[in-house]
């Protein structure tokens, strides 16, 4: 049974998925308190949507990403990060939702406070990972149970978990500029199937261009004179067999018109 399932056993701790405040409303309770969370500005709502996409590419396939998704922590808190990072199967015991694994929390220095009350409810509950990313000061934090506060995380390093199929670098958090980036190094490592696709044909693609380059530098080697058009036919072959057909016969044939006009 996982960490994540044992927590159901406690009697002191609602199911997860169980609510104190409609979904869809703009209100956590925090310790019995109505809490109302504004919409984002500007800046807040383009922090969430690139930590989100960051998230989504750096996931393990066993595991999901929502965003403002709420957890019960207790019997007197039902709140929700920005982003959560939880598992795709359902519990064990009850088909319900699991535990989140690692949470992110949009912050300033307006929302540090609060920020910190959700931080250690969601570490109390048994989030493994909480993190902080301050757009104001351009910085991330991650909390610190046993410290009861936020540690900063030097930008130059990576969260590394089993949550995450790809190591995800701290400065995409906070630098808009490497977003990209990252989530293309992510894609890379997780081998999706759209980029594997684009790498063979890459591939396949420097093969071809290799062949016509050798075949050309041949003739020219044999003192075969090539009109501009010969070039182009060979440069613009597509299929790898023919090329392969070229490279071979370049060594015997009399003229470009032998090699190339027969195929």
């Amino acid at each position: 049974m996982s960490s994540a399932d044992a927590s159901w056993l406690q009697p002191s701790r609602p199911p997860v998925d169980h609510r104190l405040v409609a979904p869809g409303s703009r209100y956590e309770i925090y310790e019995g308190i109505l809490v109302y969370v504004a919409p984002a500005d500007e800046l807040q709502g383009r922090a969430r949507s690139r930590i989100s996409a960051l998230a989504e590419a750096h996931a393990g396939s066993a595991f999901d990403v929502a965003c403002d998704m709420l957890i019960r922590c207790s019997e007197t808190t039902d709140i929700a990060p920005d982003v959560s990072v939880f598992p795709i199967a359902r519990d064990s015991r009850t088909r319900g939702q699991q535990l989140t694994h690692l949470a992110f929390e949009v912050v300033n220095t307006q929302l540090l406070g609060y920020a910190s009350h959700k931080a250690a409810a969601l570490a109390a509950r048994g989030v493994r990972r909480v993190f902080g990313i301050d757009i104001e000061r351009g910085r991330a934090m991650e909390w610190s149970k046993p410290l009861g506060r936020w540690q900063a995380l030097d930008s130059g390093e990576h969260i590394a978990d089993p949550a995450l199929a790809a190591p995800l670098p701290i400065s995409a958090l906070i630098d808009t500029n490497r977003t990209d980036d990252a989530i293309a190094r992510a894609l890379i490592i997780k081998r999706n199937p759209i980029v594997e696709e684009y790498r063979a044909r890459s591939r396949a693609e420097g093969k071809r261009e290799g062949f016509a380059e050798a075949i050309i530098l041949k003739l020219v080697a044999r003192g075969i004179v090539l009109s501009t058009a010969d070039r182009m036919r060979i440069l613009e072959q597509r299929d790898l067999a023919i090329l392969v057909d070229w490279a071979r016969r370049s060594a015997t044939c009399r003229d470009a018109l032998q090699l190339v006009g027969s195929a």
